[in-house]
């Protein structure tokens, strides 16, 4: 296997996460519905508005990837639902597919890119610092989420 093969092999393992703590699809795995929306005392966040600014952030990052005209939502504004809970199970169900999809999509991109070279529109981003910064971001608010979790009785004894 190449340098770049192993490189790309480890990305891919580091965005799935799982590796060193639990991922996003376990960290959400088996919610009682009636928690996502709850935000525990002095937490300024639920679940459901953390599931929400993974996926806008993620979906921003691999957009921006991709496309040079992508315009990023306004921060912080855009990036956090105002709502606590979602407004439904299919709103749910459509988050967590989403945020499913566009992991796999940006994998697919890891592939096709040449990961170092700066991408034309940005100020010195490459495909390989935003799969780190991707990677970085989602493994922060998985753990968020797990913590909610704990504080809410939610989470399966380690």
């Amino acid at each position: 296997m190449s340098d770049q093969q192993q490189l790309i092999t480890q990305l891919e393992n580091l965005l799935r996460g799982g590796s060193a703590h639990a991922g996003f699809k376990e960290a959400i795995e088996g919610l009682p519905h009636n928690l996502r929306g709850v935000k525990p005392d002095r937490l300024p966040y639920s679940i459901w508005q953390l599931v929400e600014h993974i996926r806008i952030a993620q979906w921003d990052m691999l957009a921006f990837c991709r496309d040079a005209n992508h315009v990023s939502p306004k921060w912080p504004d855009e990036y956090w639902p105002k709502e606590p809970a979602p407004p439904g199970e299919e709103a749910w169900d459509k988050s967590i597919r989403q945020i499913n999809d566009e992991l796999e999509e940006f994998i697919r991109l890891l592939h096709e890119a040449d990961l170092y070279k700066p991408l034309s529109h940005g100020s010195g981003q490459s495909v390989l610092l935003e799969a780190l910064q991707l990677a970085d971001h989602n493994a922060y608010h998985t753990a968020e989420i797990i913590v909610i979790r704990r504080l809410l009785g939610a989470w399966k004894p380690a």
